[in-house]
């Protein structure tokens, strides 16, 4: 099974966001704090961005919470849970 992650800082505004919406959805997540250096390089590693949030919906980068409000308005985070 595909999981639901959103690499994350405790102090985002965005994050704060981003949990609200996919709360809102009934869509369960894991939350991977980005603290370190390693873990930012992770973060760039996997998405080549160095900001969060960094939402991967069933293992698809979706992207920041603009990009997932985006993908929820347009019906393609349905598509991407129902795949």
């Amino acid at each position: 099974m595909k999981t639901n992650t959103i690499y994350c800082s405790d102090t985002c505004p965005f994050c704060q966001r981003a949990y609200q919406l996919l709360e809102s959805r009934g869509i369960p997540f894991k939350k991977h704090y980005v603290k370190t250096p390693d873990d930012w390089d992770e973060v760039i590693e996997k998405t080549g961005r160095n900001t969060v949030p960094q939402v991967f919906i069933n293992g698809t980068h979706i992207g920041g919470f603009d990009d997932l409000a985006a993908a929820d308005s347009s019906g393609k985070l349905d598509e991407i849970l129902n795949q």
